[in-house]
Parts: C-alpha cells; sequence; structure tokens
C-alpha cells in the first residue's frame, strides 16, 4: 500500500497523470500499463484518454484495473456528464458523491408539472395531498464518498467532481482504502476485491452491497465497451471464468436486512417498507386500496416513475396513510428496492383509476427537468430485474403498451388530461432500458412494413427543451430518448398540436404534446426525403429520419382503422364496461370519450385487446368491492405520446403492410 493519504507527492503524481492523459505525446509514458509499446505512442488518439487514466490511477493505487473499470461502469457507464451530479449528488465516472454541494448548486425545484388526482376514480372525491419532502440536513455516507476521496488523495474537491482524470484517481484510492479496512492485501486478482467492491456501493446493508458487487462482476465476466458522452472510447475485456471470494462480505461489517414478505427476484437487494392501510377521518381512508390480484382481475401494465424528491424524504411520503401509494421504490445509488404493496392490491399512482386497478407501479430516485441529473446504471440494472421479474410472474409483455412511462398513461376524462403527469420524462433512457430487459428494439420489418419504432442514439439526439429552470429558458443539452414532431417535413413547420390540452405547442421539458418517445410505434403515413409521416392524435405528425442516421426502424404487426363508412370513432382514456354490466349496489361509471377521435383512413398500433373492466372500491372494508368485467372489448392503441383506447365494435383490426 502507499504512503499517508496526504502525501503532497500523491496529488503531484495526479498533476503528472492528469497532463499525460491529456497530451499525446506524454501518453507513452502510461502505454506500458495497456501492454503497449512506447513506439505506439505517436498513434494514440485523444479519444483514449480516459483509458490511460483508469490505467494510470489502477497502478498507482494497486486495484486491479479491471475492478476500477467494472465499478465505474455500474455506476456510470463511464460517462462524465460534463461535471454534472447524478440525481444523488454523485460526480464523475466513479459517482463520487458530494450530496450536499450538487444540493447547493440547485437552483431551483425540478418537477413533473400535473394536478393529477393519482386515484383517478370518477366515483370518489380527487384527493390531491400536497406533497412536502422534508429538507435535509445529514446526509449519510452514501452520499459523501467526495469528501472522503479528497483526504485519501489530498486532490481539491472541486478537481473530484470536473476533471474525470482526477475523479477515476479518487474511485480508485476510496477501493484500496476499502480492501485496506478489511484487511485485504492489495491484490492483483481482481477476484480478491470483491469485500472492497460491496463496500465501495456506500449500501448499509449486506443484500444491497452484494447485489451491487455482484453486479460490477458480471460486468467484468461479461466485458464492456463503449464511447463514453464525452468521446471517450474506453473498455473493458471480458474474464469469463472470474470468480470472486464472496466470502469477504461477512468481513464488511454490513447489518442484515430481511426480504420478508417482499416480492422481487433474489438478483436484486429489496426490503419490505408498508404504505399504511388506515382510516383517517370523515369515512377517508390511505393510501391504496386491498385486492385479489390476479385472481380478481389481471395485471397488464407496469408504470415508470420518477420520484421528484430524494429517498428518505420520499419514503416518508409513502407512510403516510393520507398520501399517495406506489408499489417500490428504487434508489440511485446502488439501486436498492423497497415493496410497499403488494402486488394483488391496487396502489394510487398513476391518476387513471383503470390503469392503476391493472398496474404496478415503480418510482424511481430522480428528477424529470433535470436533465444533468442521471440516473446511475445501478438503478436501471436493478429496475430491469425487478420488471422482468414481474413480467414473468403477471405475464405482462415487454414492450412500450404495457411498459408505460407515467407520461403515456392517458387522462381518464376530458376534464383531467391538462393535470396529468409527465415523467420519467424525455430523459430517462428508454433504449438501454429495453437492452437491460432482453428485449432491444430492432427492426423487425422492411420499409414496407407500415410502422415504425421510435429509436434514436440517445447520447447523439439531442432535441431543445426548456423550463427545466426558468421558464422558457433553455435547458442544458443533453441526449434524449423522444423525438419531436411537426405538422409538415421540416423544423420550420409549426408543432404538432394536441387538442385535449388546448394549449399551443412549445418545446418546454414537460409539454408532451409533439413528442414521440423511444420504443413507441406508429403506422407511417408518407415520406418525404430525411422525413416520416405518422399518424398520432388523429393527424399527420412529421419527424425527421434521415436514412444514414435514422431515429426509427421498420417494424409490422396489427393496426386498427374505423369499420365502414364512418367519418371517426371514438377515443377513450380508459376500458370501462358498458351501464348494463354493473351489479346492484355498484353505481355504473360513464364511459365518456376523450376529446380526440380516430379519422377513417388513419391506422394505429394495436397493443392489446381487453374487456371493458372496473373495480369497484370505495370503502374502507372490503365487503363491497367488486370487479365487473362488460361484454364489450376494446383495443390499446398508441395514439399520442398517451395510449388511448377504442371500441372493438367501432374499429377492424388489419395487418399494418394493408
Amino acid at each position: 500500500m502507499r504512503g499517508s493519504v496526504t502525501d503532497p507527492n500523491r496529488a503531484a503524481g495526479y498533476s503528472r497523470r492528469r497532463a499525460a492523459a491529456g497530451a499525446v505525446a506524454t501518453a507513452a509514458l502510461l502505454l506500458p500499463l495497456l501492454g503497449a509499446a512506447p513506439s505506439e505512442s505517436a498513434a494514440q488518439s485523444s479519444a483514449d484518454r480516459l483509458q490511460l487514466a483508469f490505467a494510470s490511477a489502477a497502478a498507482e493505487y494497486h486495484v486491479p484495473q479491471s475492478v476500477l473499470l467494472g465499478v465505474s461502469y455500474l455506476q456510470s457507464r463511464w460517462d462524465a456528464h460534463a461535471g454534472a451530479p447524478s440525481v444523488t449528488g454523485g460526480y464523475g465516472p466513479m459517482h463520487l458523491t458530494d450530496a450536499r454541494t450538487a444540493l447547493a448548486e440547485t437552483t431551483a425545484p425540478h418537477h413533473s408539472e400535473g394536478t393529477e388526482d393519482a386515484r383517478g376514480d370518477s366515483a370518489r372525491a380527487a384527493l390531491l395531498p400536497e406533497t412536502k419532502v422534508p429538507e435535509t440536513t445529514e446526509f449519510p455516507a452514501r452520499l459523501k464518498t467526495l469528501s472522503k476521496a479528497a483526504e485519501l488523495t489530498g486532490l481539491p474537491a472541486d478537481d473530484l467532481r470536473t476533471d474525470p482524470v482526477a475523479n477515476v484517481a479518487g474511485g480508485a484510492a476510496l477501493l484500496a482504502a476499502a480492501q485496506k479496512d478489511l484487511g485485504e492485501p492489495p491484490s492483483a486478482d481482481p477476484a480478491d476485491w470483491y469485500g472492497a467492491v460491496a463496500r465501495f456501493s456506500g449500501a448499509d446493508d449486506s443484500a444491497t452491497a452484494a447485489a451491487y458487487a455482484n453486479d460490477v462482476y458480471d460486468v467484468i465476466r461479461t466485458g464492456e465497451e463503449r464511447t463514453t458522452d464525452a468521446g471517450q472510447l474506453v473498455a473493458l475485456a471480458a474474464q469469463p471464468d472470474l470468480a470472486p471470494d464472496t466470502g469477504q462480505l461477512g468481513r464488511t461489517g454490513l447489518r442484515t436486512v430481511s426480504a420478508a414478505d417482499t416480492e422481487c427476484p433474489k438478483s436484486v437487494s429489496c426490503e419490505w417498507i408498508p404504505a399504511p392501510y388506515e382510516e383517517f377521518g370523515e369515512g377517508d381512508y390511505g393510501n391504496h386500496d386491498l385486492g385479489d390480484r390476479p385472481a380478481s382481475q389481471s395485471i397488464k401494465y407496469i408504470v415508470i416513475h420518477d420520484t421528484e424528491g430524494a429517498w428518505d424524504g420520499v419514503l416518508n411520503l409513502v407512510q403516510d396513510p393520507t398520501y399517495v401509494s406506489w408499489n417500490y421504490t428504487l434508489r440511485s445509488t446502488d439501486g436498492h428496492i423497497a415493496q410497499h404493496v403488494k402486488a394483488k392490491d391496487v396502489a394510487w399512482h398513476a391518476g387513471n383509476w383503470y390503469v392503476n386497478a391493472k398496474s404496478i407501479g415503480l418510482e424511481h430516485e430522480g428528477f424529470l427537468a433535470n436533465p444533468d441529473a442521471w440516473y446511475t446504471e445501478a438503478m436501471y440494472r436493478s429496475s430491469a430485474r425487478l420488471v422482468k421479474y414481474l413480467s414473468r410472474k403477471y405475464d405482462i409483455p415487454l414492450d412500450r403498451q404495457h411498459i408505460l412511462g407515467h407520461d403515456n398513461v392517458p387522462g381518464p376524462t376530458t376534464s383531467t388530461i391538462g393535470g396529468m403527469h409527465t415523467d420519467p420524462g424525455p430523459y430517462w433512457d428508454w433504449r438501454h432500458y429495453f437492452e437491460l430487459l432482453g428485449r432491444p428494439f430492432k427492426a423487425t420489418a422492411g420499409k414496407h412494413g407500415g410502422l415504425v419504432t421510435i429509436r434514436p442514439d440517445y447520447t447523439t439526439n439531442q432535441p431543445e427543451y426548456t423550463g427545466c429552470v426558468t421558464k422558457g429558458e433553455p435547458c442544458a443539452v443533453h441526449g434524449s430518448s423522444e423525438v419531436r414532431l411537426y405538422s409538415g417535413p421540416g423544423e420550420s413547420y409549426p408543432l404538432i398540436k394536441d387538442i385535449g390540452l388546448g394549449t399551443t405547442p412549445t418545446t418546454g421539458v414537460n409539454d408532451i404534446s409533439s413528442r414521440v418517445s423511444t420504443g413507441q410505434q406508429y403506422a407511417v403515413s408518407r415520406r418525404d426525403g430525411d422525413w416520416t409521416a405518422i399518424w398520432y392524435l388523429g393527424q399527420e405528425a412529421w419527424f425527421r429520419n434521415p436514412r444514414k442516421d435514422p431515429t426509427a426502424v421498420p417494424a409490422g404487426g396489427l393496426v386498427v382503422t374505423p369499420k365502414g363508412d364512418v367519418k371517426s370513432v371514438p377515443v377513450y382514456g380508459r376500458a370501462y364496461p358498458e351501464a348494463s354490466a354493473y351489479p346492484t349496489g355498484v353505481p355504473a361509471q360513464a364511459v365518456s370519450p376523450l376529446p380526440y377521435t380516430l379519422p377513417a383512413g388513419q391506422k394505429y398500433v394495436v397493443g392489446d385487446q381487453v374487456p371493458g373492466e372496473y373495480y369497484y372500491a370505495v370503502t374502507f372494508t372490503t365487503d363491497s368491492h367488486k370487479v365487473v368485467v362488460g361484454q364489450d372489448l376494446y383495443y390499446e392503441i398508441q395514439f399520442g405520446h398517451r395510449v388511448g383506447f377504442v371500441r372493438a365494435a367501432d374499429v377492424d383490426v388489419v395487418p399494418s403492410g394493408v
């Protein structure tokens, strides 16, 4: 091990490494660490600087380079995010956390607009509780690792936040310190670093730390290679036979958390923090409804949310009986999961009672309108494992009409459309998420398939958004999952208008009226050069789709179109039964169309066929609860940015290529 952590030679060494990593001429000093001959230095490009930084820091702190690369990949996929903090105040490729500084740098609250009634049930009074996320005055150790890295390296905290070379050195120092604290030697064998990796996660329990370390070693075993957001090419060679010493976990001193009562896969860390089912006066109760799913009714959807608040405060909210609820919360730093509502019960999370009654809601620690407050790879992976588990258990298809964002859930009635929430928003990486789900978005037809699947490159797709901090002001330039729509084949044409909102469309980060999202599918109307037109919200909408750099790929499937000679058919925000299906004692719910229509000649992609269904649950006791199923059938369709429903009796289902 090295000498004093505040040795001035250590900081001087960093300065030399920074200069070496930043200049091709001096990069030759580091090439032997990569197994390259000095003569290769002339050909070394600046795109390798980050790789060189990993090699140098690994040598400096006696940490296997594969371990350092694996940890960094799980934190950030090696991205630097231009020095901006993650949703939990983590900086740089190693996600060194400094939550206090990140909070101080936040100039305005970031939020998902919306005034929705989380229950979304017309049979009950609207539930509109005030969100009060408590201010944080003290941060746990997992949110202040950057100060420890500064102490270990002698490097300025600002350098650790903003300079990737320093950040990597700080991460290496933390790993080396964890290895030393565990009484382990600075081994060159990556198998000997399992305990240190587990401690690096910042988790305070052994299950979360183990899940994190297992993910890191999975990355090392499979290998990775990618170009980062700063244009740096980084590679980690696969070590398929690597078997870490998992017994080291017992020496980490971390507490044990029980997974009892949770509904989670064994591959994640999960604990039960129940949402209360309690009466609180005047016949009201919270914060969810008891049910008997899937025996009483099928679970069709998983809804992806972001929390708009930090972990501890959000957990306080979900344990308030007067507030709303969701099924799971996922932590950004390490992917830890808390379950609050059983899958059999109905959480109040989506603002549409039909969707609530048929879905499971996942809240991810994060903020919609802060493009630089990025999500960690650890949370993406943990979420994907949970969704795959739920998909298998409840037979939920892994596609974008069943794995919904909150921003894809329709308003149940006309009056609710404007208040629906817009999270997780344009910065959630749907393409990467579905790759982790094992369902990557690919071309499934030739150019005559009749449909397109939206699939831009997340990093390079950077549409302008406004209003992240100040209304009307541009947001930071950032990658996005969403593609903007125009009323003609060019950006000089007006943006597509959503008549349900009744507002002039804007580039606002919460304005989804003229946007499509990765993985969504639409029927093609026509093409004009680099532009493709699709049917969207009852009109023709155009997006830029150049052949050499496409933002969508061809697809095929089934579509609906109005039956017979009718001019149009109504579109609904919920699939409720006909009035005659309701038994005595259960008030019939209105089958009320939205202000949209599906005009003759237009086609929309079919997501599912479902019967009209309503879950009557308006009392604390469950004796009056009842699932009402009608004879009317509906098709769920991708109608705009949000899904919609049409009556099967109103439409024909045809192949998309016809």
